[in-house]
């Protein structure tokens, strides 16, 4: 999928398109429809028009859309797609903790919640090497829960910018998921928004913020993974927001 270069100047326009599949799901997809297929042949018109639902649902669970990232060097950006279910002030996980992690002292922790309605992929939050990746098998409990963060099956990331400061963000997974996927390996070099991992079907991200630096998103806000601004590295201004 070729890169987009955006700008807020005047004078330019972007045309709507259908994202794509990724190739992840297309076996999926194309499973549900030859299901779907055959229940059409076969003259079950009811469980054929489910089956349709079902095919449109994986298509879209499985959407890969073009996102334009902010630029800027201390921008975090969101990792996923979702409703921001919790902003607490924690210890960083201890697979990821010491010094050559994020180190002991507590961290703030931003929670997506990522519905099955939701698109799926993750994406690096900031720019930099992929110091850890940690999977740690686990349950499957409610991924809303604050428990999830200690009990689930999940997958860790940390990394650091050229300069030494460190991210943390961790996919963790849920009800319906059963599968974590990464894209990337060590010692990767990212780029920030880019494509890091998937997760099957339901599920949540945690990131967790460098010293210093306060959320810039609200209980109950949406994010876009690879799009919305999490937080700026070392601005610790806090923010507040009204329903409506």
């Amino acid at each position: 999928m070729s890169n987009s270069i955006s700008s807020n100047r005047p004078g330019g326009g972007i045309k709507w398109r259908w994202p794509a599949i990724h190739p992840e799901g297309r076996k999926f997809l194309l499973i549900a429809g030859i299901v779907t297929l055959c229940f059409w042949l076969l003259g079950w018109g009811i469980a054929g028009w489910l089956m349709l639902g079902i095919t449109a649902w994986v298509g879209a669970f499985f959407r890969d859309p073009v996102r334009i990232t902010p630029t800027g060097a201390d921008l975090v950006i969101a990792p996923a797609d979702g409703l921001v279910t919790q902003i607490a002030e924690v210890a960083p996980p201890v697979e990821i903790a010491g010094p050559d992690g994020l180190n002991e002292a507590t961290m703030m922790r931003v929670s997506i919640f990522m519905s099955v309605f939701d698109v799926h992929i993750n994406r690096t939050p900031m720019a930099g090497t992929l110091k850890k990746l940690v999977y740690i098998p686990g349950k499957f409990v409610n991924a809303d829960l604050d428990k999830a963060s200690e009990e689930n099956e999940r997958q860790h990331f940390v990394v650091e910018r050229a300069d030494g400061v460190r991210i943390g963000f961790t996919q963790i997974a849920g009800l319906v998921a059963r599968r974590i996927l990464p894209f990337v390996s060590m010692g990767a070099t990212l780029a920030t928004g880019q494509r890091v991992g998937l997760i099957r079907f339901g599920s949540r991200v945690d990131v967790y913020l460098p010293a210093g630096t306060t959320p810039q998103v609200l209980l109950g806000q949406r994010t876009l993974a690879g799009e919305t601004i999490v937080a700026r590295i070392g601005t610790s201004e806090t923010i507040d927001g009204i329903g409506q």
